[in-house]
């Protein structure tokens, strides 16, 4: 996407990353944790405007869980809470090992996205992905299996040399998830962003993460270059400085910047047909 696609008014699309996998209710009480209670938020945050839901799964002492049976239970509370989301499962490398990676893959239906790491990171003292190339392809290939789109996660600059080394096997448009924060994220700020978004692909689409404080600051500036957002407790905790969020606020502050900048949201229909994903509803 482009400066002129948003100026035509291209729709945005938002992801709401309603969970994840390292913080838990000590870090936020309002965290979503069981499958009852993520398809809660699920819900609330569909009718918000989000179009696509990354989903963790966790256990019932609410750490991080990888069998596709946990997922299941997940991905069939979310489908029964909602009237059409988008399905995008993790395979995150943090803290995942990875004879796992692959178990959010195999539920059925299979998740219409899912999460491609594009490389190693380290995030905070003690959490790091290696992501080598062997985990990503066996990856890749189960998703082209399965039917399931891949979101290219480029943590950082190097990444994108890891994203271009597929990029020639992705059915169009292909969908890069630039994310930006702390450890050996990309750092972030608007002119980091700007450098990123100009060296992608031209038949690309993108979507943007900022962590913690960057995440208003960093999505407004994706939906005015002409790319996609994804907000949620996953990446963020905070409305404002000193006032906890839901995933269902910092979603409608999202449409509502959208929709002030003249880009109709995306419905999750509309979201299907511009990444060019199956449904599975």
């Amino acid at each position: 996407m482009t400066y002129d696609e948003y100026l035509d008014g291209k729709p945005v699309v938002i992801t709401a990353a309603l969970t994840g996998g390292i913080q838990g209710k000590e870090a936020h009480p309002g965290l979503p944790e069981t499958p009852a209670e993520i398809a809660e938020a699920a819900a609330a945050v569909e009718d918000a405007g989000a179009a696509v839901v990354h989903l963790h799964a966790r256990r019932d002492n609410g750490e991080r869980a990888f069998s596709t049976e946990r997922f299941q239970e997940v991905t069939d509370a979310v489908r029964e809470a909602t009237d059409d989301v988008v399905i995008q499962h993790s395979t995150g490398g943090t803290a995942a090992p990875d004879a796992l990676r692959a178990e959010p893959l195999r539920t059925e239906p299979a998740p219409e996205m899912a999460s491609l790491d594009m490389g190693p990171m380290n995030r905070g003292r003690r959490l790091t992905s290696e992501n080598t190339r062997d985990t990503i392809d066996g990856l890749h290939a189960e998703m082209r299996e399965r039917g399931i789109k891949p979101e290219l996660e480029v943590f950082n600059n190097g990444h994108l040399n890891e994203a271009f080394r597929i990029v020639d096997d992705l059915a169009d448009p292909p969908y890069l998830n630039l994310i930006f924060g702390p450890g050996t994220l990309a750092p972030p700020s608007p002119a980091n962003l700007q450098r990123t978004v100009d060296q992608l692909p031209d038949r690309a689409e993108f979507n943007v993460i900022g962590f913690g404080p960057h995440q208003l600051p960093l999505t407004t500036q994706s939906m005015i270059l002409g790319g996609h957002v994804r907000v949620g407790l996953e990446d963020n905790s905070y409305l404002r400085k000193g006032e906890l969020a839901t995933n269902e606020a910092l979603v409608a502050r999202a449409a509502r910047i959208a929709e002030e900048l003249g880009r109709p949201v995306a419905s999750s229909a509309d979201a299907r047909d511009l990444l060019g994903v199956e449904s599975r509803r």
